[in-house]
């Protein structure tokens, strides 16, 4: 193999498969990144067997060839040289020796043969979506997902394909998130799947400014899914099980509605959270209606019995009645910290009922957070 490419453009392949090359793994070579010639580009691939990423990088290809290299040693060192063209060569003793400049490095590489095969997915329903209502919608239900790994299928984010609407959901036992958004044209069939969600915060990541466009491809039948984008190809394999049926949980009516500036309640919750910490947690929140020339309210407070207490009054749009609940603060400043709507409406039915967060204007995500029984 011989070829020569920019240094910026390799150091930004090398960091974009990076993030997949297993760490520590019973298969060592995981731990590698492929480097091979592909049809006059250079392509870079790394899989930690539940997830691969492929990516290309233009080059200019003297002779074809593969080989991998441990990714980390890889990336530090092209990182670290200087924005100019690196010339690559692999001996036939499978030592590739990097020259950029007055820098030359060599490695030893392993056999390509020996790196675990790339999935190809090249047959299910395909679905293309704009990518940035893609990242806004993964970004408003991807912290919901479970972490715990007692049951694996709420660590996933479901995944609904239906005409010309993509459904994803998220839920962990205490909180549920659901997001709808329009599909560039419609699937040719109706299709779920369960997708990790670390698998969904790294297509994300992925996601560039150059990008117009992600096109999903679903496998059911292998398990697994694709994302391409311009020069990117992530494939991983989708989670076993049946999702819950989440819409049994999202309450139907409301007793007190409570419009908010989005701002200033994200204020008021952060600077909750900070006494909630060593008070388990707990947020109390009550809604006042308002009078004939005063404005509704909503009162935030947490204490912590070691530390002291914090106490923040909010104007509010409040109708219905009077109303109290306690929430997790954490969970509640998950949910504002990505809404970037002016306003939020906080629907609730009663201290033991679950509360709804819904922003003002759109109809297309809802945010459901189970309350904390507390004593009042």
């Amino acid at each position: 193999m011989r070829l020569s490419c920019l240094q910026e453009n390799l150091a930004k392949g090398l960091n974009i498969v990076g993030r997949v090359a297993a760490v520590r793994s019973t298969l060592p070579i995981t731990t590698n990144v492929l480097i091979s010639t592909d049809e006059g580009r250079l392509k870079l691939a790394a899989t930690n067997l539940e997830m691969a990423v492929s990516c290309w990088v233009g080059a200019k290809i003297e002779e074809e060839g593969s080989t991998t290299v441990p990714s980390k040693l890889m990336a530090e060192f092209i990182a670290s040289l200087p924005n100019d063209k690196i010339d690559m060569t692999l001996s036939a003793k499978k030592i590739l020796t990097l020259k950029c400049g007055r820098f030359e490095a060599r490695m030893t590489g392993v056999d390509a043969r020996d790196f675990p095969p790339i999935p190809r997915v090249e047959s299910g329903v395909t679905a293309k979506v704009d990518v940035a209502e893609f990242k806004k919608g993964v970004s408003r239900v991807v912290f919901a997902a479970a972490t715990d790994e007692s049951r694996p299928v709420l660590t996933g984010i479901d995944a609904e394909f239906d005409g010309s609407v993509l459904t994803l959901a998220a839920a962990d036992g205490f909180r549920l998130a659901v997001y709808k958004m329009a599909l560039a044209e419609p699937v040719s069939q109706k299709v779920k799947a369960i997708i990790p969600a670390k698998t969904l915060s790294e297509v994300n990541r992925l996601i560039s400014d150059g990008d117009d466009a992600i096109s999903i491809t679903i496998d059911t039948q292998k398990s697994q899914i694709l994302f391409k984008l311009k020069n990117i190809e992530l494939v991983s394999q989708l989670l076993q099980g049946t999702f819950p049926q989440y819409s049994q949980i999202i309450p139907q009516s409301h007793t007190t509605r409570t419009v908010l500036d989005v701002p200033q309640f994200q204020m008021a919750a952060k600077t909750a959270q900070i006494f909630a910490r060593d008070g388990g947690g707990i947020v109390r929140l009550i809604m006042t209606p308002g009078g004939a020339k005063t404005p509704g309210r909503l009162s935030i407070t947490a204490r912590s019995e070691e530390i002291g207490d914090d106490q923040a009054e909010l104007d509010a749009a409040v109708s219905g009645d009077e109303a109290k609940i306690a929430f997790n603060g954490k969970y509640l400043l998950d949910v504002l910290n990505v809404l970037s709507e002016d306003q939020v409406a906080l629907e609730v039915t009663g201290p033991s009922s679950p509360g709804v967060i819904r922003p003002v204007g759109t109809d297309n995500y809802i945010h459901v957070v189970m309350p904390m029984f507390v004593q009042w």
